[in-house]
């Protein structure tokens, strides 16, 4: 990648070629006059300053050279080598919108009569520049002025510029005479294109609180493509839930992700082209980031970059009610930000100027991370004494020698339903992810006057964040103290079965998850009753029933008076008695 200067009052800045050759020093002197040049301000060029270009593009050998300017007609940087090699870095160019354009633009030599290749467009469309000005340079000796030095022989110039709709993104026009080319004028070029930004805007504009999002996948060796599609599916379903509209995906199939980008850097540029043409304000991957790949990312497509962990931490804050909820939430979130505030200093001292970017940069990150640790420290205190306080409230129960199960399985399988339908209670419940956060407990009368005592729990999830896992242990443990578990299973999902195996080895990783277990397949008045019946014959020991309908809820009720029995907290009945009923594994 070439150096090149960034301002005109940097005469000191060397430059180099695309090959890291150094220039020689009166080849330097004529790049660095380029900054004392200024054309009017409704010029996209004169025709002067197009033959300078040509004259020193000769005298580099025929080099590529790019100077970008600004609306004023101030010459802003020079760069020896192609737009796509000199493009202006994302925090170096003025604060854009989707309705407008950068307010500058670049004017680039070339060899060869063609025009811009595709490279050089993408620097155009990921620099959103009012336009891009090809000068093809013939390789003769061109004219000579007195002393016998050349002046640069122009022999095409194209004009290129972003499209505000249509099935293209940009158009190029056809190959232009340098002097028609300068009698353009640019302010009327800029107005009309910034016109119609604005009321393409207007006409795809939703509410401006609502997160547009593009979800970003990746395909590695040894993983289907319908596993992935599972993966982005659930990730578009967080999305939503948090508040946010999804307006496509994005994924890339490679043997493993990238160190700097996780997506390859041809796809790292699609992806900032995508989040132009569709006026996205947010980029969701389906794994975690690193602190560096989100600012590399976040440079390269000009906007805000968050990972799956981010998501459902935000999920949780907004559910959270209870103030053991809160609570957890909080610790999860702060244990999530610490480790990557990592650099923000230097981007602080690195951008200079707007509202939370100003300040004593890397002093104020110690300040911050330093309160950030206490306020954990403070958290994990709190979270302490709630599992104290959940702890005894246990033992109170187990004193009044009720059994205690637990309603376990993947989020939005119905858990919170099931309850509300056994116990007649109102319990939140919706269709979505993440409804329930706090457990709860009912009781539960059954036909033989027998009780047990049902805990609704927090819903599971593929790859759970390990913030959250450590978080809510205060939660959890209703899991691991109870007597049995009802793992719920949504048997409409048609990822039904990864969401069994993901809670089994949620379940599994668990201390002291040591009871019994039944499963039960929900909600089969979705699905298709011939297929269901495929589904019993390979889960012989499960229950099937709907918490909405009802169907099939006096056998579990069946089977919870079994359990009580089993328990031996009625006249002693064999424990062995209902083993079978309660295993509910596949055959």
């Amino acid at each position: 990648m070439p150096r090149v200067s960034t301002a005109s009052n940097q005469p000191s800045q060397r430059f180099a070629n695309a090959h890291g050759k150094g220039l020689k020093p009166y080849q330097q002197k004529q790049l660095q006059r380029l900054y004392q040049l200024r054309l009017p301000p409704s010029s996209l060029v004169t025709v002067e300053f197009a033959q300078r270009l040509g004259s020193i593009c000769q005298e580099l050998d025929y080099q590529p050279i790019s100077v970008y300017l600004n609306r004023r007609g101030q010459v802003i940087r020079v760069g020896v080598g192609s737009p796509f090699e000199t493009q202006i870095p994302a925090w170096e160019l003025p604060r854009q919108g989707a309705e407008r354009l950068s307010g500058i633009r670049c004017i680039t030599t070339q060899t060869g009569l063609e025009g811009p290749g595709q490279k050089a467009l993408t620097a155009m469309a990921l620099q959103r520049l009012d336009a891009l000005i090809t000068l093809s340079v013939s390789k003769s000796s061109g004219h000579l002025r007195r002393g016998g030095t050349a002046t640069g022989f122009i022999e095409r110039a194209y004009l290129a510029h972003l499209l505000p709709n249509g099935d293209s993104r940009w158009l190029v026009s056809d190959p232009l005479p340098l002097g028609l080319l300068a009698e353009q004028d640019l302010q009327e070029l800029v107005e009309a294109l910034e016109d119609q930004f604005r009321r393409q805007l207007t006409v795809r504009q939703v509410d401006l609180d609502q997160d547009r999002a593009i979800l970003v996948g990746l395909q590695e060796s040894g993983q289907s493509s319908e596993d992935l599609m599972d993966v982005l599916t659930e990730l578009g379903r967080l999305v939503e839930t948090a508040g946010g509209q999804v307006l496509q995906t994005l994924w890339q199939k490679r043997e493993g992700p990238s160190s700097g980008t996780v997506i390859g850097s041809g796809k790292v540029q699609e992806l900032a082209l995508l989040v132009q043409d569709l006026g996205a304000n947010l980029v969701v991957f389906d794994r975690e980031l690193t602190p560096s790949q989100v600012r590399s990312l976040e440079a390269a497509v000009g906007v805000r970059v968050v990972d799956r962990s981010e998501v459902i931490l935000d999920i949780f804050a907004q559910r959270a009610r209870t103030r053991a909820g809160k609570l957890q939430v909080e610790l999860a979130q702060l244990e999530y930000l610490l480790p990557r505030l990592a650099g923000r200093g230097r981007t602080m001292s690195r951008l200079g100027g707007g509202i939370g970017t100003r300040g004593p940069g890397e002093t104020q990150l110690e300040m911050e991370r330093r309160a950030i640790q206490r306020r954990i420290s403070k958290l994990r205190q709190q979270v302490q004494e709630l599992r104290n306080h959940r702890q005894r409230l246990r033992q109170r129960r187990e004193g009044s020698q009720i059994p205690v199960v637990a309603i376990v399985g993947y989020t939005n399988a119905g858990k919170s339903t099931l309850l509300n339908t056994l116990t007649h209670s109102e319990v939140y419940a919706a269709d979505q992810l993440f409804a329930t956060l706090d457990p709860t407990t009912r009781r539960l009368n059954l036909p033989n006057h027998q009780a047990v005592l049902l805990t609704d729990t927090v819903g599971f999830l593929t790859e759970l964040p390990e913030q959250l896992v450590d978080a809510f242990q205060a939660t959890l443990e209703e899991v691991t103290e109870a007597d049995a578990l009802l793992h719920v299973v949504d048997l409409s999902h048609p990822n039904w079965e990864g969401q069994i195996a993901a809670v089994e080895k949620l379940l599994d990783e668990m201390p002291l998850a040591t009871g019994p277990r039944q499963l039960v397949f929900n909600k089969i008045d979705r699905v298709d009753p011939e297929w269901l019946e495929d589904v019993r014959l390979l889960y012989p020991k499960a229950l099937f029933v709907s918490s909405t309908t009802g169907e099939n809820l006096d056998q579990l009720r069946h089977t919870l008076m079994n359990l009580a029995l089993a328990l031996g907290m009625k006249g002693g009945e064999d424990p062995d008695r209902c083993s079978s009923s309660l295993a509910g594994e596949r055959n």
